[in-house]
C-alpha cells in the first residue's frame, strides 16, 4: 500500500527531482558544420568558408549566465579552431579556441565547445583563429541578451539586426597567407562585404552587374538595434546610413553614454550597436555604406561596401549622393576624438542589476605597467615578420595552457618584458606573467604607419587615454579615470599610443594581439598568463574531459577521437539515467 501510494507520487517526485537538478542556468546548444563551398560575393568564384552550408554563419543568441554548447563538425581539409571574440570565458581559457589554450580540431573532426557567458551583455562575434581562415569567412555574429530582471537603457527595439562589414579579396585565404609567407604585403583589397555579400551596383563602372548586395527591410516609425561588427582583414571602415542618425547604445558589453552620430570609424575586430529609428520619409531607398578609412580614396574607390535599406513603403530605388565620410583627409585629431567621445553609461545595468560605473577602476592603485610598441615588419632570420616590444610571437606545437597542466618545460618562457627591447628583434615564444587580482596598465604604442587595433582575450579593458606622440608617464594625467569605456578591442593610430586597464581577475591564459589579420599572422601578438597560487576550482574549472591533445603530449590522444558530448551535459545524461534506472526499479518491485 505505501508502496502503491509512494508510487502514485512518483512523478510528482521524479519532477521535484529533475527540476532541482536542471535548476541551474540554461543550456543553449548550437551544431556547427565548417565546411568550403563556392561563393561569388564580388562576382568573382571563390572558396569561401561557410557553416552549416551559409556565408556568413548563424548568429548564436544567448542570454546572461546561459551555458553555451556548440559542436563543431570540421570538413575541412585542415585543421581548426573558433574563437568567440569578446567572449570572456571566465574560469575557462581552456575553451577561448585560440593557439595558446587549445590544440586544433582535425580536418574531418568534432569538437564540442563548451562554455557559460557568465555576466555578459552585449554584441559580440566569432571567428575561424587559425591558418589565415577568416579571411575566407566561417564568421557570425554572438548576441548577449540581458536577463528580464535586468532593465536595458533603451525602449525594446521592435528588431534585431546583425550586420557584419569587412574588406574582402577575391583570392583565397591559402593563397594569401602563401603571400604573405612569400615575404609579400596583401595589396588593396577588392572590396568590402556586408553580410557576406557585395556592392549594391551604385556606379556601373566600378561595380559590375549582377553582383548580391544585402538587403535591410525595416517599417516606418520603428527603432531597430543595429549590430555593426568589422569581421575584416586589416581595414577600417566607416559606417554611415543616408538621411539618418545612428544613436551608439552599446559596445562589446558595455553600455554607452547615448550619442548621436552620422557616421562612425569601425576598426578591424570592433562591434557597436546602434539604434536607428526610421523616421524619413521613404521616398526612395537608402544607402547603406562601409567605406575605407584612411587611404588614398581616390584610389581605394572600390573598396566600398553598399548595401540598401528598405522601408516596407519604399516608393523607388536608392538615389543621390552617398551620406558624406569624414572630411578629415587634413586633420588627423577628428577620428581620435569621435573615439574619445565614447563613454561608459555609469548609471546604466550591465549583466548585473548594480550600475556599470560601481566599479570603480580609477581609484584602483596600478600593479605593473606594460609598454607594448609594434613598428612596422622587419626581417628575422631572413622572414618577414611583425613584432611587439620587439618580440615576434611564435606558436609552440603544444598550446600553453596544456603545458602549464602538465608541466611540460621549454614550451615557452615567462619574460615578456615591460618596455620594449632595445636589441635587434628576436622569434620567441615569450609570455607576460600577469598577477592574479593585480591591476594592470598596458601602453599600446603603434609606430606603424597604420591604424592598429588590439584585443584581448579573457576580460573587458577600461580604455582611459590616447594621443599622438610617444607615451610618457607624464602622460598618466590625462586619462579618463571615470567613464572611460570598458571593451575588448580598441584602435591604436599611427603615431600614437592607447592606454588601457586591464583587473587581471580572470584565471588562465589570454591572448593580447592585433586584430589587423596580416599582422597577427605575422606574430604581433602575446600571451597574459594569470595563475591563482591557490589551485582551487573556484578561480578556474577542470580541464575538460574532451580536450584535445598535441605536440609534445600528443601521444595522448586517442585516435579517431570524435566528442559529442562535454562533461557537464555527461554528467546531465548519467544523472537522468540513474533516475530512470530508480524508476524503473520501484516499478519492478510495485508488480
Amino acid at each position: 500500500m505505501a508502496l502503491s501510494r509512494f508510487w502514485g507520487l512518483f512523478p510528482i517526485h521524479i519532477a521535484l527531482l529533475l527540476g532541482f537538478c536542471f535548476a541551474e542556468d540554461p543550456f543553449v546548444f548550437y551544431d556547427f558544420e565548417v565546411s568550403y563551398i563556392t561563393a561569388s560575393p564580388l562576382g568573382v568564384p571563390q572558396q569561401v568558408i561557410a557553416i552549416n552550408n551559409k556565408f556568413p554563419g548563424p548568429t548564436i543568441n544567448a542570454t546572461t549566465n546561459n551555458n553555451v554548447v556548440v559542436n563543431v563538425r570540421n570538413k575541412l581539409d585542415e585543421s581548426l579552431l573558433i574563437h568567440w571574440s569578446g567572449i570572456q570565458q571566465r574560469r575557462s581559457s581552456w575553451q577561448d579556441g585560440l593557439p595558446g589554450t587549445n590544440c586544433p580540431i582535425p580536418a574531418k573532426w568534432n569538437w564540442t565547445y563548451q562554455f557559460q557567458v557568465k555576466d555578459q551583455i552585449g554584441s559580440f562575434f566569432y571567428f575561424p583563429s587559425l591558418h589565415f581562415q577568416r579571411a575566407a569567412g566561417g564568421f557570425g555574429g554572438f548576441i548577449i541578451n540581458n536577463r528580464d530582471i535586468i532593465p536595458i537603457p533603451f525602449d525594446t527595439p521592435d528588431g534585431d539586426i546583425t550586420i557584419l562589414i569587412g574588406d574582402w579579396y577575391t583570392r583565397n585565404h591559402t593563397a594569401l597567407r602563401k603571400a604573405l609567407d612569400g615575404g609579400k604585403e596583401l595589396g588593396m583589397p577588392d572590396g568590402v562585404l556586408i553580410n557576406g555579400k557585395g556592392p549594391y551596383r551604385y556606379n556601373n563602372t566600378l561595380v559590375p552587374d549582377g553582383i548580391e548586395y544585402e538587403t535591410i527591410n525595416v517599417h516606418p516609425g520603428k527603432t531597430y538595434r543595429l549590430r555593426v561588427h568589422n569581421v575584416g582583414i586589416s581595414t577600417s571602415l566607416n559606417f554611415r546610413i543616408q538621411s539618418h542618425n545612428l544613436l551608439l547604445a552599446e559596445t562589446e558589453g558595455s553600455y554607452t553614454v547615448q550619442q548621436n552620430y552620422t557616421s562612425l570609424d569601425i576598426h578591424v575586430g570592433q562591434s557597436y550597436s546602434f539604434l536607428l529609428t526610421t523616421d524619413q520619409n521613404a521616398s526612395t531607398d537608402y544607402y547603406i555604406v562601409a567605406s575605407a578609412r584612411f587611404v588614398n580614396e581616390s584610389q581605394w574607390k572600390r573598396v566600398t561596401g553598399v548595401a540598401i535599406l528598405r522601408y516596407s513603403n519604399s516608393k523607388g530605388k536608392a538615389a543621390g549622393p552617398f551620406p558624406d565620410p569624414p572630411q578629415d583627409e587634413y586633420d588627423k585629431t577628428f577620428s581620435m576624438n569621435q573615439a574619445r567621445s565614447i563613454r561608459w553609461n555609469v548609471s546604466a545595468s550591465g549583466a548585473r542589476p548594480n550600475p556599470q560605473g560601481s566599479f570603480r577602476y580609477g581609484s584602483i592603485n596600478v600593479t605593473e605597467i606594460f609598454v607594448l610598441k609594434n613598428k612596422p615588419p622587419v626581417t628575422i632570420d631572413g622572414k618577414r615578420r611583425t613584432t611587439l616590444s620587439g618580440i615576434s610571437f611564435v606558436n609552440s606545437a603544444t598550446p600553453i595552457r596544456l603545458a602549464d597542466q602538465f608541466k611540460v618545460k621549454g614550451v615557452y618562457k615567462l619574460d615578456f618584458p615591460n618596455r620594449p627591447l632595445t636589441g635587434p628583434p628576436k622569434m620567441e615564444t615569450s609570455v607576460i606573467n600577469g598577477t592574479y587580482r593585480g591591476f594592470m596598465e598596458v601602453i599600446l604604442q603603434n609606430n606603424d604607419t597604420k591604424v592598429q587595433t588590439y584585443h584581448m582575450s579573457g576580460y573587458a579593458f577600461f580604455v582611459v587615454g590616447m594621443d599622438y606622440g610617444d607615451w610618457s608617464e607624464n602622460s598618466q594625467g590625462t586619462y579618463n579615470k571615470w567613464d572611460g569605456i570598458a571593451r575588448t578591442t580598441t584602435q591604436v593610430y599611427p603615431g600614437a599610443w592607447t592606454a588601457i586597464l586591464i583587473s587581471l581577475d580572470n584565471v588562465g591564459v589570454w591572448n593580447l594581439r592585433t586584430e589587423n589579420l596580416d599582422s597577427w599572422y605575422l606574430g604581433q601578438e602575446t600571451y597574459v598568463r594569470v595563475v591563482n597560487p591557490e589551485a582551487t576550482n573556484k578561480t578556474e574549472l577542470p580541464m575538460p574531459d574532451n580536450a584535445l591533445y598535441c605536440g609534445a603530449l600528443g601521444k595522448l590522444q586517442k585516435p579517431q577521437d570524435i566528442s559529442l558530448a562535454t562533461s557537464i551535459t555527461g554528467s546531465r545524461s548519467k544523472l537522468f539515467f540513474m533516475v530512470l534506472m530508480i524508476a524503473s526499479a520501484l516499478f519492478l518491485l510495485s508488480r
